[in-house]
């Protein structure tokens, strides 16, 4: 019998609570049975597996990060944004280190809420692409470069990968104004 109160989206919760404690990585069905204090065929009620599971977390993960980067561009334009939005972006995965991971999961065709939840963190780029009067291809191009970038610096600064004496978040700054550079002084090709 399921636990009274139960519902898909806790489990969703919990489990998002879960990977920031354990990492992504060790995100299993079990611990988070364990977790909840269910039996783990209860999970199944309300995920159909532990690929559902990561699925729905990246659901998650990914519209929590749509919701900072819009925020952090509200109102902002240029640099300003790009520095608020690189910002934002960089802050979520320090919250939230087992989340994190998820947002890099490619929108699932089949599931319309994690593809209008990467719509809207990709839109969010644009928009300040748009901003640097970059657009089509351009903007393709340079949302790339964004995210490589920053999920690059990033994935770096999580595994320790920055030893040399310099401050990172300084790093990061001459990352992003490297980013803002490059958008002012794009060229079609």
């Amino acid at each position: 019998m399921p636990r009274a109160g139960l519902t898909p989206q806790t489990v969703v919760r919990e489990a998002a609570v879960l990977a920031d404690e354990v990492g992504h990585d060790r995100l299993t069905l079990a611990a988070l049975a364990a977790r909840l204090g269910v039996a783990l065929p209860s999970l199944y009620k309300h995920v159909k597996g532990v690929d559902a599971l990561h699925q729905k977390l990246a659901v998650l993960a990914t519209t929590e990060v749509a919701n900072a980067l819009t925020t952090a561009a509200a109102g902002r334009a240029g640099g300003d944004a790009l520095r608020a939005t690189a910002g934002a972006f960089r802050e979520y995965a320090r919250r939230h280190p087992g989340r994190y991971p998820a947002t890099q999961r490619a929108p699932d065709p089949h599931d319309p809420e994690h593809l209008a939840a990467a719509e809207r963190a990709v839109g969010a780029i644009y928009a300040i692409l748009r901003g640097y009067d970059l657009d089509g291809d351009a903007a393709v191009d340079a949302t790339r470069m964004f995210r490589a970038a920053v999920h690059g610096f990033i994935t770096l600064e999580a595994a320790g990968g920055f030893g040399l004496p310099r401050d990172i978040d300084r790093s990061f700054d001459e990352m992003v104004a490297a980013l803002d550079t490059a958008y002012r002084n794009w060229r079609s090709r």
